[in-house]
């Protein structure tokens, strides 16, 4: 009998063979194209749980991927905790527009972390939007599609909140006080993973952009943000967890490996095969078909060969690299689909 989406996804996450990996975003999947065959929008899906869940299930209802998946940004956390947060439009994503708290390492000006509790955290703004629109997703979509949640890693949180460019300047100049910001935020990333989890998802993708090998190496990696996740994101009960960082993570897949999470989400700047040869038998390996080369920019046959090669390289999960540009076109998107399922 042949499988369901939602079966075929979560064998991928458990690693049991399969005829072929399926094809799913597990990063941000929203698209105008989705929007207008669906008839909701941003800004106001990323506050509303009803229009959140159905463009959250844009990916298999309009695109046929094999998930659904929401939210669409990594402000929420931070809006929800006090950040200055521009909505967006329909073509863009939220931006952060004002941090909250002072952290300047060139003047020794620092707040400390008082935080709202994790219980308080729970209970407002986006971040119980986003909990209702997982559990509407569980609902309409659950039986036969796996329900992906994603939420923004502890070391990018903290950056929000106080700026990510003196954060991480602060690791060289006050590290004591860059672990206090990020020990403050950890136990409110742990309890919005859970929350999200409890509210139906089958997978958390936590996003940790600030963590990337551009802004940090592998030791202050394993430091201020890896130390973090395996507390955070890795212990998460009943469901999968998958640790997205952008750029070239070649340096540290293995440091990915060791926070103990269930799965790598990486971008197309890392090698496939590459990347399939240096972890893929220790944990579950996602993505990395590019967002702007080919989805984005290229063809739709140029998106239905990409997505063979990641297949044919042994990714778990065929996925795009990162998360979609709202214009990413529905043919080309729909193109990695054909590629992928034959």
């Amino acid at each position: 009998m042949a499988m369901t989406p939602r079966e075929r996804v979560l064998a991928a996450m458990r690693k049991e063979k399969l005829d072929r990996p399926p094809v799913a975003v597990f990063t941000q999947s929203a698209t105008i194209g989705q929007m207008e065959k669906l008839g909701v929008f941003w800004p106001e899906a990323h506050s509303n749980p009803k229009a959140m869940a159905i463009l959250g299930a844009g990916q298999a209802d309009v695109l046929g991927f094999e998930a659904v998946r929401a939210p669409f940004c990594l402000t929420a956390e931070a809006e929800t905790m006090g950040c200055t947060v521009d909505p967006g439009k329909q073509d863009r994503t939220p931006m952060l527009k004002k941090h909250p708290f002072m952290f300047d390492p060139m003047t020794g000006e620092y707040d400390e972390p008082n935080l709202m509790s994790p219980e308080d955290f729970l209970k407002n703004g986006r971040a119980l939007a986003a909990q209702e629109g997982i559990k509407l997703l569980k609902q309409q979509k659950g039986k036969e599609y796996a329900v992906i949640a994603g939420n923004t890693g502890p070391f990018t949180l903290a950056g929000h909140l106080v700026s990510t460019e003196n954060l991480v300047f602060g690791i060289m100049m006050a590290p004591d006080e860059v672990k206090k910001w990020v020990d403050a935020v950890n136990p409110i990333s742990k309890a919005y993973t859970q929350a999200l989890a409890d509210a139906g998802a089958d997978v958390i993708q936590m996003s940790e952009p600030s963590a990337s090998t551009d802004l940090l190496s592998p030791e202050m990696f394993d430091e201020f943000a890896g130390a973090y996740l395996a507390k955070s994101l890795a212990p998460v009960k009943n469901a999968f967890s998958v640790l997205h960082i952008c750029g070239n993570t070649a340096p540290i897949l293995e440091n990915m490996v060791a926070t103990k999470v269930s799965g790598l989400s990486i971008e197309e700047k890392v090698d496939p095969k590459a990347a399939v040869k240096a972890v893929g038998k220790k944990t579950v390996l996602i993505g990395n078909v590019g967002c702007v080369n080919p989805l984005l920019q290229g063809t739709p046959d140029d998106c239905m060969k990409h997505g063979k090669i990641v297949r044919e390289a042994g990714f778990d999960v065929v996925a795009p690299g990162c998360g979609l540009s709202a214009l990413t076109k529905n043919e080309n998107l729909i193109a990695l689909v054909k590629g992928v399922k034959g």
